[in-house]
């Protein structure tokens, strides 16, 4: 295998763990971004997590998906709109723990297509994994070395299975 194909999987991998962290919140579920659906309701029964999606899936040559600020989302008006998409098939990071605001902003807003989402800090990790963290950092630098973290224990792991099966 040659080192820009390795490069291409181990950077493949290291997305895929990345990404298994991360929660797709699909808009309306199996119901879609569509009028008269409670998207408040739907809103209230998850937790948003920074690093998380949410995706809007709707007929792209009837509606859209507007970023809003709070007026922009009480009056159903895009002015000032922070971001839109229209592919039927939206994707939208939640990079930043606040709240969002989305519509839809072919008139769908006022049929009820609009929600607001609270996005929450990531949490600690839990505390017996964070002492085991701190005794893993203690013998690395005991040692001499650094931690290297989840990812560079992945990475240390798949570097190991390749090289050891002779997959290069």
């Amino acid at each position: 295998m040659s080192t820009s194909a390795l490069i291409l999987h181990l950077t493949s991998a290291v997305l895929l763990l990345s990404s298994a962290v991360a929660t797709d919140h699909i808009v309306g579920a199996n119901k879609g971004w569509n009028p008269g659906i409670n998207y408040t309701l739907w809103a209230n029964n998850h937790t948003f997590y920074v690093g998380d999606l949410i995706s809007f899936r709707y007929q792209k040559t009837q509606y859209n998906v507007f970023q809003v600020n709070k007026t922009g989302y009480d009056n159903c008006t895009i002015d000032g709109a922070t971001g839109n998409w229209s592919s039927g098939k939206d994707f939208i990071l939640l990079d930043k723990a606040k709240r969002y605001y989305f519509i839809c902003g072919t008139g769908g807003c006022f049929n009820g297509m609009k929600v607001s989402v609270l996005v929450h800090p990531l949490p600690p990790p839990p505390r017996s994994s964070m002492a085991a963290e701190h005794s893993s950092r203690d013998s690395a630098a005991a040692r001499g070395g650094r931690g290297r973290g989840f990812v560079g224990f992945v990475l240390s792991f798949v570097l190991s299975v390749w090289l050891g099966s002779g997959w290069i």
